[in-house]
């Protein structure tokens, strides 16, 4: 997968926890930490796109939500992700 850099600034705090994380051998760097937790969000997202689809009890909707669910699922992680 191709990589774009991308410079952000976040709160000190949220640094020691990535860092803590990196050191705890969780993430190989705070690259890797932060490519996890935009997929996981992204995850989070459309699972719940897929969720009030099915609330609208439209099938069309519900079919469309399901299989990009299902899509982004298989191929959500390039780079291998440890949890511990």
């Amino acid at each position: 997968m191709a990589t774009t850099p991308v410079q952000v600034r976040i709160p000190r705090e949220m640094v020691k926890g990535l860092d803590r994380w990196v050191e705890e051998g969780r993430f190989a760097n705070r690259s890797e930490a932060v490519k996890t937790i935009v997929a996981l969000y992204n995850e989070r997202e459309r699972v719940r796109d897929f969720y009030e689809a099915r609330m609208s009890r439209d099938p069309d909707r519900i079919a469309q939500r399901f299989v990009a669910l299902h899509r982004q699922r298989r191929g959500q992680f390039e780079t291998e992700v440890i949890y511990k």
